[in-house]
């Protein structure tokens, strides 16, 4: 939890922020990095506390935490992003009015985690005030996601997947698939931070760290489907924001969201940038922090705009 020095006119808004991947291990969380200033999306958090506002950032389930991390299992993510916003309106020394109102935002992973708050604040969290939700590079069907990435350069991304399903869902068995390659691919990822452990194997195909591919069989391809967002409208209105050159999360992705979600009623503005995937989370973040200032603004939902479209 930070507040940002001084006194304030008004109540203080409240932004609940979900980082992109950072690793599997206790050492890559961000309390962990904050501290110490080696936090990569440190700057974006600075953005808005420069506007006044107070920031919650979670670890998620299992990182920081006893256990493994539950990597890219959604409704975990979102159950995370909502109650970091509870933890910090209960915390006395953040100084945030019970009603405060509040904004979620986040990129990659914490697309991910954003939109998944999006899709369950309603049910789960309604006593909180959410103004709006900013959400990038958001993987909404991880299966579509890890088949793109099969052979490319973010498949160690999809070997921490599996992991984190693994984590949620015991039942998966996910060691009964793996080779030594995997073992070996396991017990580094587990261990190391993102750059290492999706670094050590890059341009990967599945085949060559399994006996059988896990991701082709009934159990595994029913639970990563129930990670897949669209199907509920958020009920706040979401900035929803891509870059049409990313090769990670494909554009595709983004687009995908934004029609599911507004065939469902959902206020969506979309916004294409012409990035690749982690310039996208930096060149975002202005535009994310500019319209969520103007739901605390006016308290109003947006129009639902068709940027980009």
């Amino acid at each position: 939890m930070i507040v940002p020095p001084g006194r304030r006119t008004g109540p203080r808004p409240l932004l609940t922020y979900a980082v992109g991947t950072v690793g599997l291990a206790d050492q890559c969380a961000p309390s962990r990095t904050f501290p110490t200033g080696r936090t990569r999306e440190g700057t974006l958090v600075q953005q808005a506390l420069d506007r006044g506002w107070a920031v919650a950032v979670t670890d998620y389930e299992g990182l920081g935490t006893p256990g493994v991390h539950t990597y890219t299992v959604g409704r975990s993510a979102g159950h995370a992003v909502l109650d970091a916003a509870r933890a910090a309106l209960r915390l006395p020394e953040a100084g945030l009015a019970a009603d405060a109102p509040i904004g979620v935002m986040g990129y990659s992973q914490g697309g991910q985690a954003s939109s998944w708050a999006a899709e369950l604040h309603a049910s789960y969290a309604p006593e909180l005030r959410v103004r709006g939700i900013a959400t990038g590079g958001v993987p909404q069907d991880l299966l579509a996601v890890a088949a793109h990435n099969e052979g490319r350069a973010g498949s160690g991304l999809v070997v921490m997947a599996a992991i984190g399903q693994d984590a949620a869902f015991p039942e998966l068995a996910l060691d009964r698939y793996l080779n030594a390659r995997g073992r070996l691919q396991r017990r580094i990822a587990e261990n190391q931070c993102v750059e290492l452990a999706s670094g050590t194997w890059p341009f990967g195909r599945f085949d060559a760290i399994t006996h059988t591919n896990p991701l082709t069989r009934p159990d595994w391809v029913r639970r990563l489907d129930q990670s897949r967002l669209g199907r509920t409208a958020p009920q706040a209105p979401v900035f929803l924001y891509h870059g049409s050159a990313d090769t990670l999360i494909p554009y595709w992705s983004g687009t995908g969201l934004r029609d599911e979600w507004r065939s469902r009623g959902a206020d969506v503005t979309f916004t294409t940038l012409p990035l690749k995937h982690v310039p996208g989370a930096y060149g975002g973040a202005p535009l994310a922090m500019a319209w969520l200032a103007d739901r605390f603004r006016t308290g109003t939902g947006a129009s639902g705009g068709t940027s980009g479209r």
